[in-house]
C-alpha cells in the first residue's frame, strides 16, 4: 500500500492498495501508525476475494454472509475509525459486484485487492471513543 497526505486541515490521506493487500488489516495498521482515532473513509477498486458478514443479534457476533473467491468490483467501501481501549478500530461496510451484475454487501470481514483499491480517509479533529454496549454486545461509538 502506498499513501500520501493530501490535505492538512483536516488531515486527508489517499491510500492506494495494491494486488494482494488485505484491506482491513492494512488499514488497521495504517491507523495505528498515524494515531488516527476519529476518521471516515470511502473507497472503490477491485478484489480477488471478499468475505462479507452480518451481525447476528442472537449470538452478538459478526458471521460470514458471503464468501466470494473470485474477481469482483469494489463498488463501495465506507467506514469509520474510532478508538477502543486506546487503539484505533476499523468498522467498514462494503458492496461488491460480480461478473453477472449481481451485488453482494455486508460488514467487511476480509478483502484482498486485485489490482487496486483507491481509498480516501479524512481525520476528524475530535477522536471518537467506542465502548461496549451491553445490549448488543459490541463496541459502539459514544458521543
Amino acid at each position: 500500500m502506498r499513501w500520501k497526505q493530501i490535505e492538512n486541515q483536516p488531515k486527508v490521506f489517499a491510500l492506494i492498495f495494491e494486488t494482494g493487500d488485505e484491506i482491513r488489516s492494512v488499514l488497521q495498521q495504517f491507523s495505528k501508525e498515524q494515531g488516527l482515532g476519529g476518521s471516515s473513509f470511502k473507497a472503490i477498486g477491485a478484489l480477488s476475494y471478499a468475505k462479507l458478514g452480518w451481525f447476528n443479534w442472537e449470538t452478538k457476533k459478526y458471521e460470514p454472509a458471503s464468501v466470494l473467491d473470485e474477481q469482483v468490483e469494489l463498488l463501495s467501501l465506507i467506514g469509520d475509525i474510532a478508538l477502543k481501549d486506546g487503539e484505533p478500530q476499523v468498522h467498514a461496510h462494503v458492496v461488491v459486484g460480480r461478473s453477472d451484475g449481481t451485488a453482494h454487501g455486508g460488514h467487511l470481514l476480509e478483502a484482498r485487492v486485485r489490482p487496486t483499491c483507491e481509498l480516501i480517509l479524512t481525520e476528524s479533529p475530535i477522536h471518537l471513543q467506542k465502548k461496549l454496549d451491553p445490549e448488543s454486545g459490541i463496541a459502539l461509538i459514544q458521543i
